[in-house]
Order: C-alpha cells, then sequence, then structure tokens
C-alpha cells in the first residue's frame, strides 16, 4: 500500500507543476472576418476560447484600432526599407 500511496503523492506534485504553465500562457485575439468585415474577435489563451467580443463595443474597436496600427507600422516600415 505505501506504493501506492507514493504513486499518487507524485502524480498531484506533477499536476501542480503543470498549472502554472497554463495560466501564464499569453492571451491572444482573433479577429473573425467573414466577406471581408469582422464579426467577432476571440479572445483565446492558448487554444482555450475564453470569450467572444463584439467588434462594435467599445473594447473591440479598441482592439482593432490597436491591431490596424500595429499592421500598419509593420507595412510601412516594410516599403521604407525596400
Amino acid at each position: 500500500m505505501s506504493e501506492n500511496e507514493n504513486g499518487i503523492g507524485q502524480g498531484a506534485a506533477a499536476s501542480n507543476e503543470t498549472a502554472p504553465e497554463a495560466i501564464t500562457e499569453e492571451i491572444t485575439y482573433h479577429a473573425v472576418e467573414k466577406d471581408g468585415v469582422v464579426t467577432a474577435i476571440w479572445e483565446m489563451q492558448g487554444r482555450k476560447h475564453l470569450r467572444t467580443i463584439d467588434p462594435r463595443s467599445r473594447q473591440g474597436q479598441d482592439i482593432l484600432r490597436l491591431y490596424t496600427t500595429e499592421h500598419h507600422d509593420e507595412a510601412t516600415g516594410e516599403a521604407a526599407a525596400s
């Protein structure tokens, strides 16, 4: 029986070690488009879908504005480098 108790204890310790990794995964945003129009924004943590954000909401507009600003800056930098 002591072998089984040790096995359970080790398994529990291993699962506690992996839990903090899941918490530290980066949160990303993915735009869902249909016919060239953003219809939703998915907030993701790794492969887990946390929530859907309406692109017309204030937070949705802020996210889209931030993305288009970064995307525009990258495109401008690439054009200037050519």
